[in-house]
């Protein structure tokens, strides 16, 4: 598994205006962008990223996930603050 199979995986069952996956061979760490996100709980906000990815998680293809998720006002902040250029 790598990045773009992770990626396919949560654009073929999400609606998301932005993604960002890193992988090194188990630790995954997802941002999700997308406004769906806005009327959200964070524990609802995990559980929607992490559907499309339980298979490879119980599989063992994946060990770990990190998910962050923004909505496209969030994102925009985000990147201006904290994401260096």
């Amino acid at each position: 598994m790598d990045v773009s199979d992770i990626e396919n995986l949560l654009k073929e069952q999400l609606t998301l205006d932005d993604l960002h996956v890193t992988f090194d061979g188990s630790q995954c760490k997802v941002i999700a962008v997308a406004d769906m996100f806005d009327e959200m709980s964070r524990v609802k906000k995990q559980q929607t990223v992490y559907a499309p990815l339980a298979d490879a998680i119980n599989s063992g293809q994946i060990h770990a996930v990190t998910i962050k998720t923004f909505t496209n006002a969030q994102w925009q902040r985000e990147k201006m603050f904290n994401i260096p250029s």
